[in-house]
């Protein structure tokens, strides 16, 4: 019998875990739209720890270029990422592929950075601490 309540308050727990919280908005952004959209503005949150002035130089509101990019506005973006959220299993492959997207580029800026310094130390006069910061 205890078995039995075991089985129960499981399964109950389980229902709910995959139980909808909230519906599926009828302009959700699809998943891999949703993944370049965060893909954008992870760029942007590097480039603002970099050089915060930057976006306010060239007068560019991050937020307002990532919806004229992607074509989406400000509530479809918040309703799409409220609900995608709200599906934890969901929102952990949304980030996992955003993941797995930001570490290669990483990889390809850091080849392109080995090419460039390779390029530059055959025949050109680079000065040694600029090839020092290059290959960092």
């Amino acid at each position: 019998m205890k078995k039995f309540r075991y089985l129960v308050v499981f399964l109950i727990l389980f229902g709910a875990c995959n139980e909808k919280v909230i519906e599926k908005p009828e302009d959700l952004i699809a998943r891999e739209k949703m993944v370049d959209i965060l893909f954008d503005l992870a760029l942007i949150n590097a480039g603002k720890a970099i050089d915060p002035n930057v976006m306010e130089e060239n007068q560019i509101e991050p937020m307002s270029y990532v919806y004229a990019r992607h074509g989406i506005d400000s509530a479809q973006f918040v309703k799409s990422d409220l609900y995608y959220a709200a599906i934890p299993s969901e929102y952990e492959v949304i980030y996992t592929l955003l993941e797995e997207r930001l570490e290669a580029e990483r990889l390809r800026l850091d080849e392109e950075r080995v090419q460039k310094a390779k390029i530059d130390t055959t025949g050109y006069d680079v000065p040694e601490k600029v090839r020092k910061d290059i290959m960092e």
